[in-house]
C-alpha cells in the first residue's frame, strides 16, 4: 500500500507498507493491502506501521481508497 502521513509542517511519512495500525475514534484498528475504502477520525494514539510506532498523534483523519492512505495528523 501506499500510505503518505502528513502534520501541519510536513510530510511525517511516505512509503510502502503492508500494515498500518491506527487509533480510531471507536477503537484501535489495522488496514491490510486492498481494505474496503474507509474514513475516519483519529484520537490520540500512536501510528504503528509495519509493527514499528511511527509517531505519536493527538488527533487526526485518514482515508483509504485503492490501496493508497492519506493521513493528516496533529502531534
Amino acid at each position: 500500500m501506499d500510505v503518505t502521513i502528513i502534520d501541519t509542517q510536513k510530510i511525517v511519512f511516505q512509503g510502502k507498507a503492508k500494515s498500518v495500525i491506527l487509533p480510531g475514534e471507536k477503537g484501535t484498528f489495522e488496514i491490510l493491502p486492498f481494505h474496503k475504502n474507509i474514513i475516519s477520525r483519529l484520537i490520540k494514539g500512536e501510528i504503528i506501521i509495519d509493527g514499528k510506532i511511527l509517531c505519536p498523534i493527538k488527533r487526526g483523519i485518514m482515508k483509504a481508497i485503492k490501496n493508497e492512505i492519506k493521513i493528516i495528523i496533529e502531534k
